[in-house]
């Protein structure tokens, strides 16, 4: 059998365009001991894997992407064929592997099994009930903690974690949700069917002035996706004791930003700046996916995806995601 997989064939400049990328058939690996053979279902598409793709750039987290190698990425599939008996045939899991087919799965990647998949799309354990819907769960639960008089400003408001977090903040009670998005398309998108009160174009010119009409009185939680200058023109406008949730920084991928330069706000307002990942708080998965779960059934909460069919559109699909022509969370079905 073959496995089709997408490689790194060179190192991102910046943002990241499709010739990064390069598709490639290879044999199909049996698992060794303790492994166990992955059927890939669904590849996510995550911002935060672009941190990487850079040379040298490995950490505590996860190690630097080799060149010509499958790409990193999170995926939701079957076990195949198994040699650890804590993955048995036909388990359901999400775990941390590669943009293929196909996957190893050894002893100590990151493999969480989905004992309970229930009514839901398989593919919502990616985005609403995965890494993406978690993120806006514990950065507004744990850290933003809106209350009832709060403003809550959101960063990539229309992609997977911003669509979230926005119908979070309000569940837990905000009054007032407010978004950045790319484009005229998205905010009308946005406040017409997420519930945003108001989402700002930052590409339409006049940041600062157009936050500030949108929250006259401030920001106090800033749940942020991109840092960089958009970060700094909300530093300007945050309250005394303001939030800020940083889940992620996708304007430190493109070479011509720079982070904010009035980091002092936060200590003349005493505001808190905190970094956070899902993966950290395992433990507590169960607890955000019945929570998820619960408000979906409700319908306070709504999921919105993407979809791209093919392990070959994966690419593709992960450039999409920084040019702003994603809605959502943005997922490749591969069987």
């Amino acid at each position: 059998m073959k496995n089709t997989q997408v490689v790194l064939a060179r190192r991102p400049t910046g943002y990241p365009v499709p010739e990064d990328f390069r598709v490639e058939d290879v044999e199909l690996l049996e698992p060794g001991v303790g492994q166990a053979l992955i059927q890939n279902l669904y590849i996510s598409l995550d911002a935060g894997f672009r941190n990487w793709m850079d040379e040298g750039a490995g950490d505590a987290i996860l190690p630097a992407m080799p060149l010509d190698e499958p790409v990193m990425g999170l995926v939701v599939g079957r076990v195949h064929k198994s040699n650890n008996t804590q993955l048995p045939e036909g388990q359901m899991v999400m775990a941390r592997l590669a943009w293929q087919a196909w996957s190893i799965a050894k002893p100590d990647d990151f493999v969480v099994p989905l004992d309970d998949i229930g009514d839901l799309p398989l593919s919502y354990h990616l985005g609403v009930l995965g890494d993406t819907g978690m993120s806006g769960y514990f950065g507004l639960k744990d850290i933003g903690q809106p209350k009832p008089t709060d403003t809550v400003l959101i960063s990539a408001a229309g992609g997977a974690v911003g669509i979230v977090a926005g119908q979070v903040a309000r569940i837990l009670g905000a009054k007032t949700v407010v978004g950045f998005a790319s484009n005229d398309e998205k905010c009308a998108r946005l406040e017409a069917e997420v519930g945003y009160d108001k989402v700002i174009n930052y590409r339409a010119g006049n940041v600062s002035e157009q936050l500030g009409q949108a929250c006259p009185n401030g920001v106090d939680v800033y749940f942020d996706n991109v840092g960089g200058t958009l970060l700094e023109v909300v530093l300007d406008h945050i309250t005394h004791g303001a939030r800020i949730p940083f889940c992620g920084a996708v304007a430190d991928y493109n070479q011509d930003s720079h982070g904010p330069r009035n980091l002092f706000n936060i200590v003349t307002n005493s505001a808190s700046l905190v970094g956070f990942m899902t993966h950290e708080r395992v433990d507590r998965y169960g607890e955000a996916r019945d929570q998820l779960t619960a408000w979906l059934q409700s319908g306070e909460l709504k999921a919105f995806e993407q979809v791209y069919e093919g392990v070959e559109q994966t690419g593709l699909a992960f450039c999409d995601l920084f040019a702003g022509n994603n809605f959502g969370k943005t997922v490749v079905r591969v069987a």
